[in-house]
């Protein structure tokens, strides 16, 4: 699994704060390490000062094969709270997603056998003595 950290002009990207970013979220979605090719981290401050705090955006998209790119975002006051908000969300959201997936996959649908004991559609003459009286 993949992890890019992206940040705009108002967030100063450092070694620290990628290490950190990605502590938490192979810490948050490990378990789906196989299904996730890739994450992107996005991390803005909204306020556009550099020196206020909050307003700390950060949005994760992770993507997984053959499947729409599942992303969330989360705002704090603190841009660590928001990373570990946002990557909480990430491991429901998957949880959810490739459940669903398993899911599908897991169920077919059942065949329609006929009285005759042949696929298709059920004959409604085939047991009469339920119908006559």
């Amino acid at each position: 699994m993949q992890i890019n950290v992206n940040t705009d002009n108002t967030i100063t990207k450092h070694q620290g704060l990628d290490e950190h970013v990605d502590t938490v979220v192979r810490a948050s979605i490990g378990r789906f390490s196989e299904q996730v090719t890739r994450v992107d981290v996005h991390l803005s401050d909204e306020n556009k000062e550099k020196k206020a705090d909050g307003g700390n955006h950060c949005m994760l998209e992770a993507r997984l094969a053959g499947v729409a790119p599942i992303v969330v975002h989360d705002h704090a006051n603190d841009l660590h709270q928001a990373i570990n908000n946002a990557s909480g969300k990430l491991a429901r959201a998957l949880d959810s997603t490739i459940g669903r997936l398993h899911d599908k996959h897991r169920h077919t649908a059942v065949p329609v056998v006929g009285a005759d004991g042949v696929d298709g559609d059920i004959d409604p003459t085939a047991d009469k003595h339920l119908t006559d009286n």
